[in-house]
């Protein structure tokens, strides 16, 4: 057994930058056994090296399902089951089931309405001179796009911002537990309301409708489960993707003004950001379905294994001069959407919200800059994106 690294000893500077103790932990080996800081606090697996996480994310010896290694998940329990916690080939029959209604057509014809919806922000917005831009737009935009597209009432969008957030980011064990009951509940009664109502056009009925060649649909806790799943990674994911982007732009003139000068950067820009600062620190746990090596490294049966999507977009072996922020980097290969059977189902549509946003906020706010000093870091081993960025024009 390796000696175990507790991540809590780093203090607050961990959540402030986890980038310098990747780079440290990334200069002893490619893989280590941690502590997690508050609220988990239990031991994991870490890989932070590149080539060791984009192996293992495709790894079927690393399983998503914990119900392999005869533990429990209190999501499961209480929502219901999703691709993201499943293994072929359960993975595999949920995935194409969703992936019949959640089409490349159904993005791309969200295009103009994510660029109206955004227009609509900025148009509120701009007159004031400053805001927060997480609130003020880098949030209302993404929880906009994904209600419209599952078919969330608008009058249920800010109880499910908080339930959203405590999950992602829990405060602590039992508010997460409760977040989860809340949300279960919630689902029920969302997915009931569709069944009863007329046939509509959203996502949800669409999966509601969803029906293989051969019979197969998803059961009511499927169901609750890929709403919970879309809902939540659809849209948390995509707030700090924008806030990330802004701020790192923001901080770096000389990219900056490339930008401003040509709009056609714009998806480098936006990959570069993926890499270089993802709203993903580390993929959802995978469990050891068997005893297995690492890089060297036994881990063994049953053990968690956290993938560290932001430390691997970091390794220099990978990337030159990684801490360098650089829209002009070939980022091909970057981990920020995972890689494997698992990669993000909704990355088309959070690349193109992520495109439209910035584009549209750098055109129409020329003058944009930080107005104080930016909110602290999200809470957890997860999400990786700040609470608040005051901004001025």
């Amino acid at each position: 057994m390796s000696d175990v690294i507790d991540l809590k000893e780093y203090g607050e500077g961990f959540r402030a930058d986890p980038h310098s103790v990747y780079a440290e932990l990334r200069a002893l080996g490619p893989v280590h056994r941690v502590r997690l800081p508050p609220p988990e606090e239990y031991e994991s697996w870490l890989v932070v090296g590149y080539e060791e996480a984009r192996a293992a994310l495709a790894d079927p010896r690393l399983a998503k399902d914990v119900g392999s290694v005869g533990a429990a998940l209190l999501e499961e329990q209480l929502i219901g089951k999703h691709m993201l916690a499943s293994d072929p080939p359960q993975h595999t029959r949920l995935r194409s089931l969703v992936t019949r209604a959640f089409t490349a057509r159904r993005v791309e014809a969200m295009r103009p309405r994510i660029q109206q919806i955004t227009d609509e922000l900025l148009d509120a917005m701009l007159p004031r001179g400053r805001a927060d831009l997480v609130e003020a737009f880098a949030y209302p935009l993404p929880i906009t796009v994904i209600c419209e597209l599952l078919g969330v009432p608008e009058r249920d969008r800010a109880v499910f911002r908080e339930m959203s957030t405590e999950v992602v980011a829990p405060t602590s064990e039992e508010s997460m537990e409760r977040a989860f009951e809340r949300f279960g509940a919630y689902l029920t009664e969302l997915i009931e309301d569709k069944r009863r109502a007329a046939p509509a056009d959203d996502l949800l009925s669409a999966l509601i409708r969803t029906t293989a060649e051969d019979g197969d649909r998803l059961s009511q806790r499927e169901l609750r489960g890929m709403a919970f799943l879309l809902l939540v990674a659809g849209h948390e994911t995509t707030v700090n993707l924008i806030t990330n982007g802004v701020h790192a732009l923001l901080t770096h003139p000389e990219q900056l003004a490339a930008l401003r000068a040509d709009f056609g950067l714009i998806d480098g820009a936006v990959e570069e950001v993926l890499r270089h600062e993802g709203p993903v620190q580390n993929a959802t746990f995978r469990f050891a379905a068997e005893p297995l090596e690492i890089a060297g490294t036994a881990i063994e049966q049953g053990a968690p294994v956290l993938i560290g999507l932001t430390a691997a977009d970091r390794d220099p072996a990978r990337y030159p001069a990684p801490e360098h922020f650089d829209i002009h980097r070939d980022t091909r290969g970057h981990l920020a959407f995972g890689h494997g059977i698992h990669f993000c189902l909704g990355s088309p549509l959070a690349r193109l919200e992520a495109r439209t946003a910035i584009r549209t906020l750098l055109q129409r706010a020329p003058g944009l800059a930080l107005d104080g000093p930016p909110g602290e870091w999200l809470p957890g081993m997860l999400m990786r994106g700040r609470r608040s960025l005051p901004v001025r024009w």
